[in-house]
């Protein structure tokens, strides 16, 4: 599946390496698609009606369900699975890392730059943790000019997502600036900031969706932004990339018309997505937008699928992800100064899966949550909130 990295960048698998890769993909795909409507199947028929009290929350669903044969099967399985992602592609990361550094250092420049910051404290919500299961994280360096840690993170993101990321593993991005675009189409942003951006996978997006706008990508990891570099230079995409924690970021006030993540906010602890609004709100120029491409919140779900969504808190390395869901979107946008009559939200179909009549159609009608927002499985839409300076 990493045949989904088509760049200059790519890797180089064997057959071997391949099929664990392909293998891995339709593993995902079953778990997270077959196995996932069986087990929810079997919660609604067999061990809902058998509770003495109603679940009303998550918590409940979880602790209902934690003993059940069927839910430690899918849940050890979705665990082995996700090591594997990682496994199927760090041979051949760790085999062309020097091959990859040579051909970045070759790529010629298109505008856009890479500026690193070596004193960055890295967060501890990030260096002590290996984030979805992925060994040393997205920081982990074995010398200078190391960007392994992103070609693991965007080769196993391919293989992660069996195809439901789009064809450059951008679909986030293209489906949030499609809807942006053709829901306000008066928008015109000429300074963009992506916060989180990895590999720049979401960021490039933005750049070709709003090509006079000088597009930026923030992440604490270098060689993730190493990676980022080379990626948006070989696909000859100006962006600009830069070493930041986005709760103190090096902009002056007032120097952006759109503040962006994609999957970001749940990886921080409150405290930190408190501070990233409060930039956030700082660095917008009036009339600028903030949007993040998040899970939908607990409270806008039923108790069932509240659970399912923050199965990855207790088992997928990501700690902080439930203490994120049970915020409420607009009292973290109001809590930062922004005024409640600018909060947005909406639920964007993916471009890749249903095609842009489809989005553009939904677009127009009223915004609900699905079965499938915030779900990797077949028919994923995205879940987008934010709010207006």
């Amino acid at each position: 599946m990493t045949r989904l990295v088509t760049h200059d960048l790519a890797v180089r698998p064997t057959r071997n390496e391949r099929a664990a890769q392909d293998f891995t993909s339709s593993l995902r795909g079953h778990v997270l698609n077959t196995m996932a409507s069986s087990m929810k199947s079997r919660w609604e028929s067999r061990i809902a009606p058998a509770l003495e009290t109603p679940a009303e929350d998550g918590l409940a669903v979880h602790k209902a369900l934690r003993d059940d044969l069927y839910f430690r099967f899918y849940s050890s399985l979705r665990m082995g699975a996700q090591e594997m992602v990682w496994s199927s592609v760090s041979d051949a990361v760790t085999r062309d890392a020097g091959r990859l550094r040579e051909i970045s250092d070759r790529l010629p420049a298109c505008g856009g730059s890479l500026t690193l910051d070596p004193s960055l404290p890295i967060p501890a919500s990030v260096s002590d943790i290996d984030v979805h299961l992925m060994p040393g994280s997205y920081t982990s360096e074995t010398g200078d000019g190391d960007l392994a840690a992103g070609a693991v993170y965007e080769n196993g993101l391919s293989v992660f997502s069996f195809g439901l990321m789009g064809k450059n593993l951008d679909d986030i991005g293209e489906s949030s600036a499609f809807w942006l675009r053709h829901a306000h189409p008066d928008f015109k942003p000429t300074a963009i900031l992506d916060l989180g951006c990895s590999v720049g996978h979401q960021t490039l997006p933005w750049a070709r969706a709003y090509p006079d706008a000088r597009v930026t990508g923030v992440d604490v990891s270098a060689p993730c932004l190493r990676y980022a570099d080379g990626r948006a230079r070989s696909q000859g995409v100006a962006a600009h990339f830069v070493q930041a924690n986005a709760t103190a970021l090096p902009f002056p006030d007032a120097s952006f018309d759109l503040v962006y993540s994609s999957m970001f906010l749940h990886e921080l602890p409150v405290k930190d997505i408190e501070a990233v609004f409060a930039e956030a709100r700082r660095l917008l120029r009036p009339g600028g937008l903030m949007l993040h491409y998040e899970l939908p919140p607990n409270s806008q779900l039923s108790a069932y699928d509240g659970f399912y969504l923050d199965w990855d808190c207790w088992y997928n390395a990501e700690p902080y992800y439930k203490a994120f869901r049970d915020q409420e979107p607009a009292a973290l946008c109001a809590g930062a100064g922004f005024p409640a009559e600018g909060y947005v939200q909406t639920v964007v179909p993916s471009l890749s899966w249903y095609g842009e009549a489809a989005v553009a159609e939904a677009i127009a009608g009223p915004a609900r949550l699905g079965g499938n927002t915030g779900r990797l499985a077949d028919g994923v839409q995205w879940f987008v909130f934010g709010n207006w300076a």
